[in-house]
């Protein structure tokens, strides 16, 4: 099967460029002798795990319970549910981990860490700090970070944190300072709740780019990092990685041409790609995406999908509209923001460099 023979719109997934991002991540954090715990929040899927624990102790990370069944069902147990928990859902994780999964938690709130505590098989537990993002946590001199421990008792397992804001910075020198910033604060405030007598033996932070800047992890347990793997072109903006990096794009066609305003019209529009404008205050604005070849190559320059209807984009060339682009060519787009692109398919049609699908790997999707 080759690409020119699939239905579009569509993902395509370059395996080879994949294994270098993951080895590259990989690397980054060996010089610190930290572990790494993949977010797979993004790919949801099996086959994309197994490659990315390669070398690591094993455990993942995840931001949906749909996602935490599904692993454990492929038998990844070590998972941390990287989002606030709800009283309601403690019963849906006991019943995971009865079956032999070992999925850990998150809170910020009092009242949430008294119901993990009284469960009958309450789950363990990381208390969510707050070191900048201001999106969820308690801040590490917070007097509710120990009276959050305080209620969670036996179930605390230690602190988690996750640097969000790293999205604001436009420079490596930016991801450094803010790594460390995230670092000191969960360091900071596991040592409080060791001073007050609790457990903390987890230490964990992350984001791909502090992951992949940080000038030291001391203190650190370890690193949770995902968009790494796939890339996209708001990580390439934030300099996680190359644009040449991106292994995750959109399979579309051509639909319409309108050479006289330097347009094109395809198959993918807001569902496919999703309408996330994560570049729209980065150096370069790449709209809904930026249209590569079918090769996934950059060969039509500028060519940014600067509208997103429901299932059309509109592409606006930088130069004329090229003669060899007629309606029916298959084109890629490398996205946005992948993590939202990724969202709307079922599958992947996997290729290594070339064009032909060399196997198609299933997403699990929904919570």
């Amino acid at each position: 099967m080759r690409l020119d023979d699939l239905p579009t719109p569509c993902l395509v997934l370059d395996r080879a460029i994949m294994q270098r991002n993951i080895a590259s991540m990989a690397a980054a954090l060996s010089r610190h002798g930290v572990p790494l715990r993949p977010h797979m929040k993004t790919a949801k899927s099996i086959e994309v795990a197994r490659l990315a624990l390669a070398g690591q102790p094993g455990g993942i990370t995840v931001s949906t319970l749909a996602e935490a069944e599904y692993f454990a069902g492929h038998g990844i147990t070590d998972i941390l549910y990287a989002v606030g928990i709800t009283a309601r859902k403690l019963d849906q994780v006991a019943k995971l981990n009865a079956n032999g999964a070992a999925v850990t938690v998150i809170t910020d709130d009092p009242d949430t860490a008294r119901a993990i505590a009284a469960h009958p098989a309450g789950p363990r537990a990381l208390i969510e700090i707050d070191t900048g993002e201001e999106r969820g946590g308690v801040r590490p001199e917070d007097p509710a970070l120990l009276a959050i421990a305080d209620r969670l008792g036996g179930r605390l397992a230690g602190v988690m944190t996750h640097a969000g804001h790293s999205y604001g910075g436009r420079s490596v020198e930016d991801m450094v300072r803010i790594a460390e910033a995230e670092r000191a604060g969960i360091v900071r405030a596991a040592e409080r709740l060791r001073a007050a007598g609790h457990a903390a033996s987890i230490v964990s932070m992350g984001s791909s780019p502090t992951a992949r800047h940080a000038a030291s992890l001391s203190g650190v347990s370890e690193v949770r990092a995902g968009v790494y793997m796939f890339g996209d072109l708001f990580q390439a903006e934030i300099h996680t990685h190359a644009v040449g990096d991106i292994a995750l794009t959109v399979l579309a066609s051509v639909i319409g041409r309108r050479p006289a305003r330097n347009r094109l019209l395809i198959d993918a529009g807001g569902l496919a790609l999703s309408k996330d404008r994560s570049t729209e205050a980065a150096p370069l604005d790449y709209g809904f995406g930026l249209m590569l070849d079918a090769r996934g190559r950059p060969t039509y320059g500028q060519a940014i999908v600067r509208h997103a209807y429901q299932e059309h984009g509109v592409v606006e060339t930088d130069a004329a509209v090229p003669a060899d682009l007629p309606v029916g060519t298959k084109v890629r787009v490398a996205p946005n923001h992948t993590c939202m692109t990724a969202a709307a398919h079922d599958r992947y049609y996997v290729v290594e460099g070339g064009d032909e699908v060399v196997a198609i790997w299933t997403r699990v999707n929904g919570w």
